[in-house]
C-alpha cells in the first residue's frame, strides 16, 4: 500500500499491486487493473519510487538488484 495526495489535497492508499501504468500529462494519472483512474498531485517518478519501495518491502525486488540497473523509459529489450 502506498499513500498518495487526490489532486483536490485529499490522502489516500492505493494498493500498489493494482497499478497498471502510470502517465504523466501533466498531472499523474494512474490507472488500475480494474479499469479505474485516478490523478494525483505525485510526481510519475515519485508514484514509481513509491511503489518500488512497496515492492521492495514485500521482498518481491531484491535491492541489490534494482539499484545496479538504471531505470529508462525505453524497455530492456
Amino acid at each position: 500500500m502506498i499513500k498518495l495526495t487526490r489532486l483536490g489535497g485529499e490522502a489516500f492508499v492505493l494498493n500498489a499491486d493494482l497499478i497498471r501504468y502510470v502517465e504523466e500529462r501533466p498531472d499523474t494519472f494512474i490507472t488500475l487493473t480494474i479499469g479505474d483512474r485516478v490523478v494525483v498531485e505525485e510526481s510519475m517518478d515519485e508514484v514509481l519510487r513509491r511503489a518500488v519501495e512497496y515492492q521492495r518491502s514485500k521482498h518481491m525486488i531484491p535491492e541489490a538488484k534494482f539499484e545496479s540497473r538504471r531505470l529508462s523509459s525505453s524497455p530492456p529489450y
